[in-house]
């Protein structure tokens, strides 16, 4: 479907024309957990990938981006519903795939010929074919010269390329990347994304299409002749849409912007409907309906920076340029902005950032200020953290263990996300000297008291 971008970007079912050549029905993934509850990861999602298009898959941490390109890919099995491959089940069929991933996963003790022959041997391709294929690809990625060198000899922009030339080698019908430029600098990331469109827009590359996770949005705009966007909790589509902006595209331009724009807030609101999407998008879990809410990582002088950036600007800038200002990604100032809000020191309106009036008292105030002011929010709006203040206060000896508060999450979380969840209490309760941890015996302590117990076992 056409997208003018002088209004909000038009959400499509299915992408391109003709037919799919994956085609995910219903697919969700959770993990069973011991009380027969499970924890979801993306809720049930229809996506279809056909020729001609390079998709971009955009969301922010712990939406299930790479968990989606995986069983999209058929490295992993969806819980529930299923992913076809020219209309057969993926499981069934003789997919022709291959990936490029953020690192750039090289076998060190071979050279750069033998690692792009190296997913061709496995294939059973005779010695003579395999080299004269690898050859040409080594060649069409600009690595001609380099055949026999090691990867420890070569920069990562290079080693990167002797990714993409070892997942091309393969002549893949569609070509899965994963954060590939992320590991990279600024200027070899965009030479290696000029490089990627040139090879596209002139068929030099022997792929139908690209299904390209990242969390840049400008890359993605850049790129992209489709953008889904995930939201989480569990990971779920938001928006798809296609991009009608003539290739190459102009950063500065005012529709590359303004779609840039629409992006950000999307991510940032991530508890409206955007606009443009169709009445029958499905709607999902969000955090208000779960116990507890998943903190954001991020810390409390993160969230102080940007307030004070904020105070700066007159209290309210637009998330888009804060970003651009800080030189930040979307995966690293998000965190820092939904923290804040969860707090209460902030609120998004029309995508932009706009402090409270607890926010702006907090970027205001001296140290034992700010301390006293991010304890009340914390006590006030997070449910981890008064529940752990309150079980601290009701104990005897005033310590609980750790694993009390993780048996609670993990009804929520996955065990990974639960210990992260504790990493990220732990960090605000000190700051707001709730609480103190314990690491050694992987316990909460009241502040006040640690010394005292400490100086009782010492006697004892």
């Amino acid at each position: 479907m056409a997208t003018d971008l002088k209004t909000n970007p038009t959400t499509t079912s299915g992408g391109g024309a003709g037919e799919a050549i994956i085609r995910a029905v219903q697919i969700e993934k959770y993990y069973a957990q011991p009380s027969e509850n499970r924890i979801q990861v993306i809720s049930p999602t229809d996506l279809d990938i056909v020729p001609g298009e390079i998709v971009a898959l955009l969301g922010p941490s712990g939406s299930g981006k790479s968990t989606m390109l995986r069983m999209l890919s058929g490295l992993s099995r969806p819980s529930a519903g299923e992913v076809y491959w020219h209309g057969r089940p993926i499981a069934q069929s003789e997919i022709n795939v291959a990936i490029v991933f953020q690192s750039f996963a090289l076998f060190p003790w071979m050279t750069v010929l033998e690692n792009v022959e190296a997913p061709l041997k496995a294939r059973g391709i005779a010695p003579a074919e395999r080299r004269k294929r690898s050859l040409k690809m080594l060649d069409t990625v600009g690595l001609d010269g380099f055949e026999a060198a090691y990867p420890k000899e070569l920069s990562g922009g290079m080693r990167q390329r002797v990714g993409f030339a070892r997942a091309l080698v393969v002549e893949p019908e569609v070509l899965f990347m994963d954060e590939p430029f992320s590991a990279l600098d600024v200027l070899t990331a965009e030479n290696l994304r000029s490089e990627l469109l040139e090879l596209w827009s002139h068929k030099t590359m022997p792929t139908k299409a690209v299904f390209l996770v990242t969390h840049n949005i400008e890359e993605a705009v850049l790129l992209a002749d489709r953008i889904i966007v995930l939201g989480r909790n569990p990971g779920h589509i938001r928006t798809d849409f296609k991009v009608q902006i003539a290739q190459p595209r102009d950063k500065k331009a005012e529709s590359f912007t303004q779609l840039v724009d629409y992006i950000y807030k999307v991510l940032t609101r991530p508890d409206e409907t955007p606009a443009g999407d169709p009445a029958q998008l499905q709607r999902v879990r969000d955090q208000r309906q779960m116990k507890y809410q998943m903190l954001p990582h991020a810390r409390p002088g993160g969230m102080a920076g940007l307030l004070e950036l904020l105070l700066d600007k007159a209290g309210r800038d637009d998330i888009y340029r804060l970003a651009d200002d800080l030189s930040f990604e979307i995966d690293d100032l998000l965190p820092i902005v939904d923290a804040a809000q969860l707090l209460g020191f902030l609120k998004i309106e029309e995508g932009d950032a706009v402090l409270t009036e607890s926010g702006a008292e907090f970027g205001n105030s001296e140290i034992l200020r700010q301390k006293e002011i991010f304890r009340a929010a914390a006590l006030e709006n997070v449910l981890l953290l008064r529940q752990i203040r309150r079980a601290l206060e009701t104990k005897s000896d005033h310590t609980v263990p750790e694993e009390f508060f993780l048996d609670m999450l993990d009804e929520q979380f996955s065990e990974e996300e639960s210990l992260k969840q504790i990493e990220t209490a732990v960090n605000w309760g000190r700051y707001a000297e709730l609480f103190d941890f314990d690491a050694g015996k992987r316990r909460f302590v009241l502040p006040d008291l640690e010394e005292e117990n400490a100086a009782v076992e010492e006697a004892d």
